[in-house]
């Protein structure tokens, strides 16, 4: 399977675009925090978080260093679980590790089934069928879109 496709750097790019995407989800998550936390502080409200903010702060501690990984195996999730280690401040010494850990899941599970469906596909399929699936796809997603403006659209006439 791995003759002409470049199997190692296909694996070190997915390796540190996992890293990166997941990292910045998680600064953004601190930022917006370190945002909050100022606004609330200009506008002369108490600077200690809630007793359930802190609890959840415990919690995403002891939990985070096994969500961040396996959050890599999950679909839509992934996204939350890194922006809410660093909205609720995730240590960075634990984070790190985890984010690699999970950075290297994702990158083995997309490269060996990622280039075993693209093997198949390239190598069995004719293009045009390649070609037709994508334009299909495309329509379906203009036709949605047209679709859901047009109600948003009755629905705000109807108001």
């Amino acid at each position: 399977m791995t003759d002409g496709w470049p199997v190692a750097l296909a694996f070190a790019f997915l390796t540190v675009l996992g890293f990166c995407r997941a990292g910045a989800t998680y600064l953004i998550g601190r930022g917006v925090r370190h945002w909050g936390s100022r606004r609330r502080a200009s506008s002369e409200q108490s600077r200690t978080p809630s007793p359930t903010l802190q609890y959840a702060e415990r919690l995403v501690r002891r939990l985070g260093p096994v969500a961040v990984p396996l959050s890599f195996l999950t679909v839509g999730l992934q996204t939350a679980i890194h922006l809410t280690a660093g909205a609720l401040r995730m240590p960075g010494r634990y984070y790190v590790p985890a984010l690699a850990v999970g950075a290297l899941i994702w990158a083995t599970l997309y490269t060996t089934v990622g280039l075993a469906v693209l093997h198949t596909v390239w190598g069995r399929v004719d293009r045009w069928v390649l070609v037709s699936a994508v334009a299909a796809v495309v329509v379906v997603v203009v036709v949605n879109l047209v679709l859901r403006r047009r109600r948003d659209r009755l629905a705000g006439r109807a108001d």
